[in-house]
């Protein structure tokens, strides 16, 4: 192998160990401006889109561990996004790319958890909410309480000021507990 393509495959090889995930998609026949507006949506995410050969991915999955499940997917035009963070981001820009494709572009699947998974559990997790979305969700969850109380104690003190205070209750005078005995 050229010193050139042992550089290249090293790269690679670091790039995927590197990497919190690795998602492989097939590119054939999607334009250049689409592959750039894919690179911007990923390097906001810290994520980087890398063209490869499949003999690379190949060798990338022997050197990972992958199962042979790997070697149904290398096959066509082959990308790999490999980054760090949160994977259900990158996957909702992925499948914006493959939407936006037009048939062109397809998931064949990923490395995602130690797992290899499919295009479908792919599909999947780009449609779960991501870390943000959850903990703003949380945060309205525990802060409705609150605000409900808040919207109480306004309304009672508006009410408080516009009507006169009823008047306080007496207390019932309580009854004997026995009669007086009779002589």
């Amino acid at each position: 192998m050229r010193v050139e393509k042992i550089a290249i495959l090293e790269e690679v090889v670091a790039r995927v160990k590197d990497s919190d995930y690795c998602f492989i998609i097939d590119h054939g026949g999607v334009t250049v401006a689409q592959f750039a507006k894919l690179r911007k949506a990923l390097r906001a995410l810290d994520s980087r889109l890398l063209v490869v050969k499949n003999t690379f991915l190949a060798k990338v999955a022997k050197e990972k561990g992958w199962s042979e499940e790997v070697n149904a997917m290398l096959k066509g035009n082959s990308a790999v996004v490999t980054g760090h963070g949160e994977p259900t981001a990158v996957a909702k820009a992925i499948m914006e790319f493959v939407k936006d494709s037009n048939g062109k572009a397809s998931v064949k699947g990923a490395d995602y958890d130690s797992k290899i998974v499919d295009a479908a559990m792919v599909e999947a997790l780009s449609k779960v909410p991501g870390k943000n979305e959850l903990r703003a969700t949380l945060l309205m969850l525990l802060k409705e309480p609150a605000t409900r109380l808040a919207r109480v104690l306004a309304e009672k003190a508006k009410k408080g000021d516009a009507a006169p205070a009823p008047a306080e209750e007496k207390p019932a005078e309580s009854a004997p507990a026995e009669p007086p005995a009779q002589a």
